[in-house]
């Protein structure tokens, strides 16, 4: 027990500063401190590999890997390198960089389906763009996003559908319609509902399980049936299902579709791509049709992150991370799995999604979805060494560092067992995690407040 982790404290006295100057204490809802124990590190000193350091000098195996940004490992040596050098040479300039030529060559080579491509500095932008683009293309104002994934933009036309709507007017909010995955149906009646207004439908092509059999090229073509575009958002699958992303792995050429998080290794670069007869709308050759202000961001071909982007394309094209990715992947999800069975928590804890993207579950007594079940879990973990609010891999997790992570979930859902049968206010230390999506906040609990537990007299 002496060996667990228990020192925040550094970590707190930086949590108190940060709220008071950094609304949410985070610059990214994900990393914010409501979506942690209260017995977790607030600051991130450094990072080697899949291994990070906080600021109390406690150790830990990460599995957010930067919310997904980082597939090869924090401080990978060949990114650092090539950023390293071309920062030497200066960063940005009053005229394009012959790099932004580079990476672009790089960059459809890597996605075939391409035909043009346009980088910008986070996911936001680019779905963003994607959507201008497509309404401009149609002359549509309605965009459909998929109810069943998650996030999409920072932007209005997304933020606005979410329970988190507020100073985003109805009027915009209306403007944005929903359909389900997997069911080509919904999208038929969606049609049906909108004739003629709807410009683009936008989706992820998984967010772990295969979709069915021809589902997406069957709703591209009933987006073509109707005059819209079908929209790709590759953020997750990109660099993680294959090379060319998600719809390389499925046979799809999407009409546009954006890339980010892995695609710089943690450096910030996204990209919007697509066909040439809707990319070129943004461009300054074509006469016909009127000009699209597409992408225009001071930063946005930052020389350094350019490289970082062609590293990371060159390392993915010439060294087996994908297949690195699922079976490290698949083996932590079995050694989990059986960590789980026994426990006894069949049913009340699991994995799930794609090897290279994992996540987990978790539920109360009744079988009921948990935040307060998920809040011990993490606590648990943390306290053994692991920080993993989801189980994505990186091509820097060996055996050792997922077998040590199956060992600390082991050791953690021994206390998940003690809390079904006994209580879990008895193990979970302060107020239990929230989802970001909420209307309004509730009352935190301080640090100090928090009671003892058996969970750390155990």
């Amino acid at each position: 027990m002496d060996a667990f982790i228990h020192d925040f404290e550094n970590s707190d006295r930086l949590r108190q500063r940060a709220h008071r100057i950094i609304p949410g204490g985070a610059h990214t809802y994900a990393k914010g401190d409501d979506q942690y124990p209260v017995l977790s590190p607030g600051f991130i000193v450094n990072g080697y590999g899949c291994h990070v350091w906080d600021v109390d000098g406690n150790a830990y195996i990460e599995y957010g890997m930067g919310n997904r940004a980082v597939g090869l490992g924090h401080a990978y040596r060949h990114v650092v390198e090539a950023v390293a050098r071309q920062l030497e040479f200066g960063c940005n300039f009053t005229r394009p960089a012959s790099i932004e030529l580079e990476c672009a060559s790089t960059f459809l080579q890597m996605v075939p389906g391409a035909d043009m491509v346009k980088f910008c500095k986070d996911g936001s932008d680019a779905t963003s763009a994607a959507v201008r683009l497509a309404r401009a293309a149609t002359g549509r104002d309605l965009i459909a996003r998929c109810r069943d994934h998650p996030f999409f933009s920072t932007d209005d036309w997304f933020i606005g559908t979410t329970e988190m709507n507020a100073g985003i007017p109805a009027a915009i909010r209306d403007l944005t319609l929903g359909f389900r995955y997997n069911d080509l149906d919904d999208a038929r009646d969606l049609f049906a509902r909108h004739p003629g207004s709807i410009a683009a439908l936008i989706l992820e092509a998984s967010r772990g399980d295969d979709p069915a059999e021809g589902y997406l090229q069957d709703l591209q073509a009933l987006c073509h049936r109707h005059g819209a575009l079908l929209i790709l958002d590759e953020m997750i699958t990109g660099f993680r299902w294959s090379r060319g992303g998600a719809q390389e792995y499925y046979g799809l050429r999407p009409d546009l579709s954006c890339f980010g998080k892995a695609l710089g290794n943690g450096f910030a670069i996204s990209a919007l791509a697509g066909k040439r007869e809707f990319m070129s709308l943004g461009g300054i050759e074509q006469t016909e049709k009127p000009r699209v202000f597409l992408l225009s961001t001071t930063h946005g071909a930052e020389t350094h992150a350019m490289a970082a982007a062609i590293a990371t394309m060159h390392v993915y094209a010439q060294e087996p991370v994908i297949p690195h990715l699922r079976s490290q992947g698949m083996r932590l999800k079995a050694g989990i799995e059986q960590a789980v069975a026994r426990h006894g928590l069949a049913g009340f804890v699991g994995v799930t999604g794609h090897p290279a993207c994992l996540s987990y579950f978790t539920k109360d007594g009744s079988g009921t979805p948990s935040q307060a079940f998920r809040t011990l879990l993490l606590q648990e973990t943390i306290r053994r060494g692991v920080l993993a609010p989801s189980l994505v891999v990186s091509y820097t997790h060996g055996n050792d560092e997922i077998d040590q992570t199956i060992e600390a979930f082991d050791g953690a859902l021994g206390v998940y067992r003690q809390a079904l049968d006994h209580g879990i206010e008895n193990y979970l230390v302060g107020r239990p995690s929230e989802v970001v999506f909420r209307s309004f906040n509730t009352m935190t609990e301080p640090r100090d407040a928090a009671p003892a537990t058996r969970a750390q007299t155990a």
